[in-house]
Formats: structure tokens, C-alpha cells, sequence
């Protein structure tokens, strides 16, 4: 099969965006973990603080805002009692704004949280009988959260006393699981609203690219490894003047996001799971550079010569040519490095597109090269969502933002090898799961209900 794409679409290079990141991380090797589905040595043994997914969309049913998703703890096991999954505590878990493209955050939402735990010593049990409300007497641990808003101005509170949406345990303990969730969202002060609790793991993808990029000969493909697990999520909706520079999504409309979690060490908060586009430690840094990254704040992005290294020259291209014989594309990749640590525009280097850099701003001062995943708030929502993307030729999809529906994993591998270059999908290349298992909700937070059954059953 054969897509031609014009040149706005390749920024659809999304694994560029992962080979961008993960470089970054050799420069520190002290504190960081690295984040996204337990790929680096640290983090696996830490899940409460791994950050598995970001997502930040344009809201389909209120486009003056835009949507911020943000997950950890991966792999939940539904049956996975009797403690289940709560939140980190004594941790912030954040999503970060950078606006004007310097690399550093103009604007945090931090959520922290704290422990409800009334089971002592007189039951094992998380519940102790059918939980109808967040405020059930029969739910004996609850979380509770604060939520602010952080800028250079000042902090404001936003949610003082907010209640998480439990674990879902199960049919008999959370027989209207719905109910919870409605109950979870929150309002926010000046418009928008929140959720934190449980939900469906949405990100789609067949896993076994770790044994030998699908077993040498794309043999090991069509499983998808994440389906029947959940994760835990916050969720925010807020107007896009509360994004923007100045706040003026018109003139100034494009962001950077990125999540992170802050671990409490006894005397200070280290950031120890960093993740802005997807798969960046699991499909590009070298396992030495993985516990590193994480550490890493954006600013410093462009001053790692082995990032730009392995964005110039990316292993995975390689990688694609050693076991499938697709011939890398020839080197440096100066696109890639336009793409994935300064965003599309056509002044700033050799694709000649206008999308998703801060310098499109027209408020942007001196720019600096991040990697980000970065969102143009004026691109208007697509009717009908093409699951690859800007490179499926919709504008809207990843890597400008990042929606739940986008195959990311099936853009990254295609971008890598040239596609978007050569304006031809190479055929066969993909992992063969192309949608979640779970259909997307049309309301916030979209992000499907958790699972109650477990994995083994499916």
C-alpha cells in the first residue's frame, strides 16, 4: 500500500521524536528514572512513580479547550488485590506547559496525593460491602488529592479536597463503576474539570518488538500486549487561553507538554519519571542512558551530544535495515532533528511546513530545541480521526498532540524507516494493532472505564 503525503506531513516522523529523547538522558546518571511501561532497570522496580502515557488533544466536543491525559502505574492487573493501586504519596505528579519554546515550563498542574485508610487492623478486605459512592461508608481506603496550578506569577489551588476514583475492584464490590467516575470530575474555578482515578490502559500496541523488532521477521505481530489492564489517570480539560502564551491561543497557539513525577527523598522532591511523545525510552535510548533520562529537564535537551547522535543517526533505522533489509535513510536525519526537538515551521530547518513549533507563536521569544510533544490548538477537530496521523494525512492526529485513537506505534515504525520522507508507507511494517480493545468515551475524560476482569480470562 502506497500514501502520498505532501510535505506538511512529514512531521509524522513520531519514533523520530522517541530516538530525540532517550539520547538525552546520558548526560545524567544520577537520580532519574526513566518512565513509559517499565523499560528502564530503575523504574521498573518503582511502577507507583512510572509514567507510562501523555496525551494532549484538542477537546472533540468543546474545541475551545483542550484535553491533558496523563498515566502511571502499568501493567494494574484488574484482580490485583487486596491494596490494589492507589497513587503515589508523598510525590508530585505534574503535567507541564511550555509555551514559548524555550525549553522550560511556563505553566504546571501538580497533583498531590494523600491516604483515607480505615481498615487497621480489623479487615484485609478494601471494601466491606457494595460501594455506590465515592463518600460509601463501605469504602474503608480512599485517596484524596489536591490539585494547583503553578506558574512563575504564583501558585493557585484549584481542588482543595478532591476524592480519587477507587480501584474497580469488582462486579460485586463497584457494581456501577460509571457512577464513581461521574462522581470523580471535578469542576474547576474559570472553567474546565478533572478526573483522577482508575482507568482502561488505552495505549494499543503489540510489545514484542523487544524480541528481535517482532521476531526477526515480523512474525510476532497482531497481540495486543496492554489489552485487559488498567492504569492510573488524571485527566484535565481547561480553556486554551489557559494554555497559551499571554493566553492567547489565537495568536499564540501552539504548546509543549510533558508529565513528570517528583519522588520525595527525605529532604527535597528529584524528578525520577519524566515522558512527553511516546516510546521515546523504549525504542530509542541505549540501556545506559535509560535511568538517566528522566532526570533530565527539557532546557537541557539540546545540549547532549549523544541525543542529537541518535536523532541524527538513529538506531531503530538500522535496526529496520539489519532484520527486514528496509534501507535507512541516509544521514544526518536533520528532519528528524526539526521535528522532534523544535517542532514544524518553515523558517527553522529543511521541511518546509508550518504546524507545531513554538516559534509559530507570534509572541515566542529565542527558541531552544526540547523534546516535547508539542500541539497546535488551532487545528481544527477532525471528523473523522485517521488513526496514523499527520502521516495518514490528518493534520490533527500525532505527533502534533497525541489523541487516545492515534496508532502511534504503527507511525513511529514507518516514520523511522522514511516514509514520511519518500511519501510512501512501506508495506507489512506494523505491529498489527490498530485500535483499542476499548471504544473511546465521547465526553471527558474519554479515556475508557477500568477493567474488572482479569487479564488471564481474556
Amino acid at each position: 500500500m502506497e500514501l502520498r503525503i505532501n510535505r506538511r506531513a512529514l512531521v509524522g516522523l513520531g519514533l523520530a521524536v522517541a530516538v530525540a529523547a532517550s539520547s538525552m538522558a546520558v548526560l545524567r546518571t544520577d537520580s532519574g528514572v526513566a518512565s513509559s511501561h517499565r523499560e528502564a532497570p530503575a523504574i521498573s522496580n518503582d511502577p507507583q512513580h512510572d509514567n507510562t502515557d501523555v496525551y494532549a488533544f484538542v477537546s472533540p466536543d468543546k474545541p475551545d479547550s483542550v484535553t491533558l491525559i496523563s498515566n502511571w502505574i502499568p501493567f494494574e492487573e484488574p484482580n490485583g488485590g487486596p491494596n490494589f493501586y492507589p497513587f503515589a504519596v508523598k510525590s508530585r505528579h505534574n503535567i507541564k506547559i511550555d509555551n514559548d519554546g524555550d525549553g522550560k515550563t511556563d505553566i504546571t498542574y501538580e497533583w498531590t496525593f494523600r491516604n483515607e485508610d480505615k481498615r487497621g487492623n480489623d479487615t484485609f478486605l478494601y471494601n466491606n460491602g457494595p460501594v455506590t459512592s465515592l463518600n460509601d461508608e463501605n469504602l474503608l481506603f480512599r485517596q484524596r488529592y489536591t490539585l494547583k496550578r503553578i506558574t512563575p506569577g504564583g501558585s493557585k489551588t484549584l481542588v482543595s479536597d478532591g476524592i480519587v476514583a477507587p480501584s474497580n475492584v469488582g462486579a460485586a464490590s463497584m457494581p456501577d463503576y460509571a457512577t464513581l467516575r461521574n462522581q470523580a470530575i471535578k469542576s474547576l474555578p474559570g472553567g474546565g474539570k478533572t478526573y483522577s482515578g482508575q482507568a482502561d490502559e488505552a495505549f494499543f500496541l503489540d510489545l514484542r518488538a523487544f524480541d528481535l523488532l517482532y521476531g526477526g521477521d515480523l512474525s510476532e505481530v497482531g497481540q495486543d500486549t496492554l489489552k485487559g489492564y488498567n492504569v492510573n489517570t488524571v485527566a484535565l480539560q481547561v480553556p486554551q487561553a489557559d494554555l497559551a502564551l499571554k493566553g492567547d491561543p489565537k495568536r499564540n497557539p501552539v504548546i509543549g507538554v510533558c508529565s513528570t513525577t517528583d519522588k520525595f527523598n527525605g529532604s527535597s522532591y528529584v524528578q525520577v519519571s519524566r515522558l512527553c511523545n511516546p516510546l521515546v525510552n523504549e525504542l530509542v535510548a541505549a540501556a545506559g542512558m535509560k535511568d538517566a533520562y528522566n532526570a533530565l529537564d527539557p532546557s537541557q535537551d539540546a545540549d547532549v551530544k549523544a541525543l542529537v547522535n541518535r536523532v541524527t543517526n538513529p538506531e531503530l533505522a538500522r535496526l529496520l535495515e539489519t532484520f527486514y533489509g528496509i534501507k535507512a535513510p541516509a544521514t544526518p536525519r536533520n528532519d528528524l532533528v526539526q521535528i522532534f526537538l523544535t517542532g514544524l515551521a518553515k523558517n527553522n530547518g529543511p521541511i518546509k511546513a508550518d504546524l507545531n513549533a513554538q516559534s509559530l507563536n507570534k509572541d515566542a521569544g529565542k527558541q531552544r530545541g526540547s523534546e516535547q510533544l508539542r500541539l497546535n490548538m488551532s487545528i481544527p477537530v477532525t471528523k473523522d480521526p485517521n488513526r496514523l496521523g499527520v502521516l495518514g494525512g490528518d493534520l490533527q492526529g500525532f505527533p502534533n498532540g497525541r489523541r487516545l485513537s492515534d496508532d502511534v506505534v504503527d507511525i513511529e515504525l514507518q516514520a523511522v524507516a522514511g516514509a514520511a520522507q519518500s511519501g510512501k508507507l512501506i508495506p507489512g511494517l506494523t505491529d498489527k494493532v490498530d485500535a483499542n480493545d476499548k471504544p473511546f468515551d465521547k465526553t471527558f475524560p474519554y479515556i475508557p472505564l477500568p477493567s474488572n476482569v482479569a487479564v488471564n480470562q481474556r
